[in-house]
């Protein structure tokens, strides 16, 4: 699979994730939507507005995201075997997108403050990410292969 194509695969996989159907309840939003065998999922939200989107499929596969404010999106999207995604979000505005395709790959993101974005795409196998923002309007992206 080149780097091109795995991007465009990375892209259709939260595509689809995006429009399930899902969980709302107090002004907040949480689907969660998995294929395959031994996946693992959990999400936490406080606060109003919050959504939500964990996609996983293959096996053996973990995302577990929290939530704490208002308005803050978190999309998780797995395919593959043994990957791990955690994202913990404290604030408003906050944007938080994970993409891994492949096995055994790490991700995790923590955001403190308002107006945060970070992405992470990791492609191939055995790959780790970690990012931690503190403050206001800080942006990073990750990008493995």
């Amino acid at each position: 699979m080149t780097f091109k194509s795995a991007l465009k695969t990375a892209a259709l996989a939260l595509a689809i994730a995006l429009p399930a159907a899902g969980a709302f309840a107090g002004g907040s939003y949480v689907n969660v939507e998995q294929y395959g065998y031994g996946n693992a999922a959990g999400g936490a939200q406080s606060g109003w507005g919050n959504d939500m989107t964990l996609y996983q499929n293959g096996g053996w596969n973990t995302a577990i995201a929290t939530q704490d404010g208002y308005w803050n999106r978190t999309v998780v999207g797995q395919s593959g075997y043994g990957n791990s995604a955690s994202s913990s979000t404290y604030g408003s505005g906050n944007v938080t997108g994970v993409a891994q395709m492949g096995n055994g790959n790490s991700a995790d993101t923590t955001q403190w403050g308002n107006g945060n974005a970070v992405g992470v795409i990791q492609v191939g196998n055995g790959n780790s990410a970690s990012s931690t923002q503190v403050g206001s309007g800080n942006v990073a992206v990750i990008v493995q292969n």
